[in-house]
């Protein structure tokens, strides 16, 4: 299984990135998928998350109203819309799949992971 991200890069604050993570290989299994970011000397954290069986979705407080999470389960995508941008989201950001637990934002609930893609705000 591997998991690819794409769509980050360098924006203004007030400005917005769509990031995408295509889900390659054999399937992950597990009910739910997300988006985790790390910023330098931070901990990993749960941005997103998403039950692929109805669609539900939850957000960590900081990006509620700002970040939108979304599947294509046609072509076995998962996407995180980002609207107004905050230097405080300057980060990578981390597609992940596998975990059975339903809307989790926590690491240890999931099984795979991509390699990130960097968002930068300023």
């Amino acid at each position: 299984v591997q998991l690819v991200e794409s769509g980050g890069g360098s924006v203004q604050a007030g400005g917005s990135l769509k990031l995408s993570c295509t889900t390659r290989g054999h399937t992950t299994g597990g009910a739910c998928m997300g988006w985790f970011r790390q910023a330098p000397g931070k901990e990993r954290e749960g941005v997103a998350a998403i039950t692929t069986g109805d669609g539900s979705t939850y957000y960590a407080d900081s990006v509620k109203g700002r970040f939108t999470i979304s599947q294509d389960n046609a072509n076995n995508t998962l996407y995180l819309q980002m609207n107004s941008l905050k230097p405080g989201d300057t980060a990578m950001y981390y597609c992940a799949a596998g975990s059975w637990v339903a809307g989790s934002l926590y690491e240890r609930d999931y099984n795979y992971w991509g390699q990130g893609t960097q968002v930068t705000v300023s």
